[in-house]
């Protein structure tokens, strides 16, 4: 019953957060007051104790033998009845008083998120230390969680000095002379700021707590007056702008900034890694995201006393709050002490220095990508955050040295204190501070508070396993927080502490042995191999126990975790780690010293990327990913086939592990067969708007020896160069950012081969020699070389057989030769590019699959009629599908334009079998006026014998009225699911025809 109850809370705070996330939820408002969490909690508390004491009554049997009197038999089978009743009511109010508290956080929540976009002025608070550093050589942006207030809205653009000045009054008290000073605070854009919203933030004063966020922005294409005139104003506001890596927790200051709400989880599935960013930042309690516009370069005293009534949670008037502001100020500059010198350092020195950084208070900010990617190949970034582990050992360690200096000092203490409380009181104040320090994440502050538990049930004698107080503590945090329930640190740190207690109940067994060692050698090696011996099948418990949990929250696991594992851990645990938590000790009272130690671990660290980095490029596991999509069913079936062990051993035969297994097995082949059975085009997500990148996935049936065939095409939409009239940003993606993309998404599709890629969009700019960045490690090119450079990448991680390049392809190929070069890789081949000209054709074997590019002439001196349009003629309908990262199978087809003029008899459609789909790229009209001169009347007499045509193209496309009708063209699915203006135009006047 204890398992059961604790299951139905979990489940139903979690289907409630669910449902009223996306559906709307009657308000409450008797709930919306900030102190009805707590009372909610402390009651669903009073109720569990209410059942426990319930629970300990004990009902005697109905017995007619030992019944004298018929009325005392009826009278216990009722108290029974009642006890069974009352049992179920108070169980019942649990669940629904937790699902109430969900709903209760949810609309508080909700109530206080930011709904409309704004650019304001606000007074910003800075709340611990930030999760990345501003740098402009490596690209990488500042991200810090802050709580604003003070927000005004503005028209005109803020100057630092502008800001300055409403410091200064605002530190003198003035602020009532916020909208009578010399800058006129104006709405910008009235029409998308509504009047309610303006009155609501300015009369109300609303605080919000929002993810500041300012990137390195590439600049754009500019003639050479424009650059002269604006790049001293750049270079001030991206100095200013890199100030803010020395903001410190606690500090106040205005900013210019412009709001935006959060993404919802439906806008967030396009996400090209299926990371559900919103999830993520409601669990961090986020309201909503600002980018920064300008600063003030003062700062407010910390001491300045709030004058506006209605902010007062900023204000640091609690213990509480001033602890954790000066735990987050040693955070902040334990970071500044690494961070010295950082740009005299080589790559691989920075990111050894990072990770022991955040090995010490969990400060990840410094680590590049590259590095996690590593660690996330190797299957244990787990590491890289601060564990229960840490905490554990550092409160073990700490407590054995104060029993130490108690047993030599003052060992009368124990007449009067036990040593166990000593030790105890020792280890939970460790524990507390040092996970307050690193944070207080859910892995910390699960130890921290299981400490607590376990030391206040052996201080009561209640006979409670181990294993319900973590049920219980989880319970709890779920209490305290639901939205911890969207955090996967809460799954997996519950869910493995769990296992490795179930582990350890199972494996304390005697061992008999006949022949014992008989000297100490032999003792020591037989010593050796028992503890490898434990600790492999430890981890292969570990690996095989989370494998479902760690497929559903990520969709992807690591192969190479079960063998880096192995020794990873030892190094971490039992060398790294204490020598880490020895020089963090140092460092207060010698910090010559600390830094000794810390040459060591770096040096330590520094080895070990390089080992794993040696590992992971060996080719005897090729595929280190495993993708398998994961739901309900699958993770039922994985439950019922680790059940007999995680029960205890005899109660059920292992035998019955066999039938669930079985079943497991064949649902995930089943499940990988279903991506590859039907010819599918899909849609995958790039994070850009302007490229696109598309697989085609078709399977060959009629041959017994061929494969499945993939094809990839890549395309950037953006507007020619030529254009004047449309101007676009460059792309923020970068090489090593879009490989990684597409390998997971090709990885997750079961895609481990390549037939050929098509770069179906050309530029003539190849000016950029930089390729490669040394001391970023990382390749920056611009827009023209990021779909080249991307082949290249990619055919070093799988088989490919065919490139297809638009445009003057021998540039292509210097370019990666180049690259290829540049990067040191391992691989010396290079695939060779073919032309993407208009007339190309490949075709399968048995007929049924045919590529051909229809537009594309780079033998003419005008890159403008470069672009390559491809046409894929199948046998068989394709299927266009928009890629869903969380769940492939769960992939849904995109929304079509219909051409109600293309609708063939039902006589003409039982003809003909073949079906067309058009992948469209043009950057100029000049495309298709030069395909309308060349192969309009070879096009249409191919294109008479279609069943169905479908075009694939971008809302930007310049492709005319009479191509479409040329191409007979029936349906217009657009990338970025937006309507094609032609193609509407051209609907329209069809139904009035009609």
């Amino acid at each position: 019953m204890y398992w059961l109850i604790g299951s139905f809370i979990i489940i139903a705070m979690m289907g409630v957060l669910a449902v009223a996330d996306s559906t709307p939820m009657p308000i409450m408002p008797l709930f919306m007051d900030s102190t009805s969490t707590p009372i909610l909690t402390v009651s669903l508390v009073f109720l569990t104790l209410i059942l426990i004491l319930v629970r300990q009554f004990t009902i005697p049997s109905v017995n007619p033998i030992n019944s004298v009197k018929n009325t005392s038999h009826h009278s216990r089978f009722a108290a029974r009845i009642l006890y069974f009743i009352s049992i179920a009511i108070l169980a019942i109010m649990l669940v629904i008083g937790s699902g109430l508290q969900a709903l209760v956080s949810h609309q508080q929540a909700d109530a206080q998120k930011i709904n409309e976009p704004m650019r304001v002025q606000a007074l910003v608070h800075i709340e611990g230390i930030s999760d990345s550093v501003y740098d402009t050589a490596t690209d990488t942006g500042y991200r810090q969680v802050a709580t604003i207030s003070q927000i005004s809205p503005l028209v005109s653009e803020l100057t630092a000095q502008d800001l300055d000045k409403v410091t200064a009054e605002y530190g003198a008290g003035l602020n009532n002379s916020l909208s009578n000073n010399d800058v006129k605070y104006e709405y910008l854009n009235s029409q998308s700021l509504p009047q309610e919203i303006l009155a609501k933030n300015t009369a109300q004063g609303n605080v919000y707590r929002v993810l500041l966020n300012a990137y390195p922005k590439k600049p754009a294409k500019q003639s050479s007056k424009t650059k002269s005139k604006s790049k001293s104003k750049k270079t001030e506001k991206q100095s200013q702008i890199a100030d803010l890596n020395h903001l410190q927790p606690g500090d106040k200051l205005f900013m210019t900034l412009t709001l935006a709400p959060l993404a919802t989880s439906e806008q967030a599935l396009n996400n090209p890694s299926g990371f559900d960013s919103y999830r993520w930042l409601r669990g961090q309690h986020i309201d909503g995201v600002a980018n920064i516009l300008a600063t003030s370069s003062s700062i407010l005293p910390s001491s300045h006393p709030q004058s506006n009534s209605n902010s007062q949670s900023l204000s640091s008037d609690s213990y509480l709050t001033r602890l954790r502001t000066a735990i987050d100020q040693g955070r902040w500059q334990l970071r500044q002490h690494f961070y010295q010198d950082w740009t005299a350092n080589t790559a691989a020195e920075q990111q050894a220095k990072a990770v022991t950084l955040s090995l010490l208070t969990g400060d990840r900010s410094l680590i590049n990508r590259e590095t996690k990617d590593l660690y996330q190949l190797a299957g244990i970034s787990h590491l890289l955050a601060i564990s229960g582990t840490h905490v554990l050992f550092l409160a073990i360690v700490l407590a054995g040295i104060v029993i130490l200096l108690i047993n030599r000092l003052y060992p009368a203490l124990y007449r009067y204190i036990p040593r166990w409380h000593v030790r105890w009181w020792v280890m939970i104040s460790a524990a507390f501070i040092y996970a307050l320090f690193t944070g207080f994440d859910v892995p910390a502050a699960r130890t921290a508070w299981m400490l607590l538990a376990i030391g206040l049930t052996r201080l009561t004698l209640l006979p409670v396993s181990t294993m319900r107080v973590l049920f219980a503590l989880a319970v709890l945090m779920a209490w305290h927080d639901p939205y911890v329930l969207w955090q996967a640190g809460y799954w997996l740190s519950f869910i493995a502490v769990a296992l490795l207690l179930k582990y350890e109940d199972t494996s304390q067994k005697p061992t008999l042995t006949s022949n014992q060692p008989s000297t100490s050698y032999d003792k020591l090696l037989r010593r050796l191999w028992l503890n490898f011996k434990r600790l492999f099948k430890l981890q292969c418990w570990l690996f095989l126990a989370l494998l479902p949990v760690t497929l559903l929250l990520f969709g992807k696991a690591s192969l190479w975790g079960l063998i880096v594992n192995l020794f990873a851990i030892g190094l971490f645990g039992w060398i790294i780690v204490p020598l880490n938590l020895l020089a963090g000790l140092c460092y207060l009272i010698l910090p010559s010293v600390a830094d000794i130690i810390w040459t060591s671990v770096i040096a330590i660290v520094s080895n070990l990327h390089e080992l794993i980095a040696w590992l992971t490029s060996m080719p005897v596991l090729s595929d280190a990913w495993l993708y398998t999509p994961v739901n309900a069913a699958i993770l039922l079936m994985a439950l019922l086939a680790m059940l007999p062990w995680l029960l205890p051993r005899g109660l059920i035969s292992r035998w019955l592990v066999l039938p669930p297994l079985s079943l497991l097995v064949m649902t995930v082949y089943a499940n990988q067969q279903s991506l590859t059975t039907t010819p599918t085009l899909y849609i995958l997500p790039t994070g850009d708007h302007y490229i696109s990148a598309a697989l085609l996935q078709y399977p060959v049936v009629n041959d017994k020896d061929a494969k499945n065939t993939s094809w990839l095409f890549l395309a950037d939409h953006r507007p020619s160069s030529t254009r004047i009239k449309t101007k676009t940003m460059p792309s923020n993606l970068t090489v090593d950012k879009f490989s990684a993309i597409l390998e997971q998404q090709l990885g997750s599709l079961s895609v481990n081969k390549l037939e050929g890629i098509v770069v179906q969009s050309s530029s003539s700019g190849v000016t950029d020699s930089r390729v490669y960045d040394k001391k970023s490690s990382a390749v920056s090119p611009n827009d023209s070389e990021l779909l080249p450079m991307i082949v290249a990448q990619l055919s070093q991680k799988l088989p490919v057989s065919q490139y297809w390049q638009a445009g003057r392809s021998e540039r292509w190929s210097a370019l990666q030769q180049a690259y290829k070069v540049t990067t040191d890789s391992q691989k010396t081949s290079t695939i060779s590019a073919q032309r993407c000209d208009a007339g190309k054709i490949w075709q399968l074997a048995n007929g049924d699959l045919t590529l051909q590019a229809i537009t594309g002439w780079s033998k003419i001196e005008d890159a403008s009629v470069w672009d390559c349009t491809v046409a894929i003629d199948s046998s068989t309908p394709i299927r266009v599908l928009k890629y869903q990262a969380n769940d492939p199978l769960k992939s849904l087809p995109t929304a079509s334009q219909t051409l109600m003029s293309k609708i063939q008899p039902l006589s003409d459609q039982a003809n003909t079998s073949q079906s067309r789909l058009i992948l469209n790229t043009d950057t100029h009209e000049r495309v298709w006026q030069m395909w309308s001169l060349l192969c309009s009347v070879d096009s249409t007499n191919h294109n008479i014998a279609m069943n169905n045509t479908i075009w694939l193209g971008h809302s930007t496309s310049h492709i005319s009225n009479e191509v479409i009708s040329q191409q007979q063209i029936d349906e217009i699915i657009t990338y970025d699911s937006k309507p094609l203006e032609v193609a509407l135009s051209s609907d329209a006047l069809i139904r009035e025809g009609d």
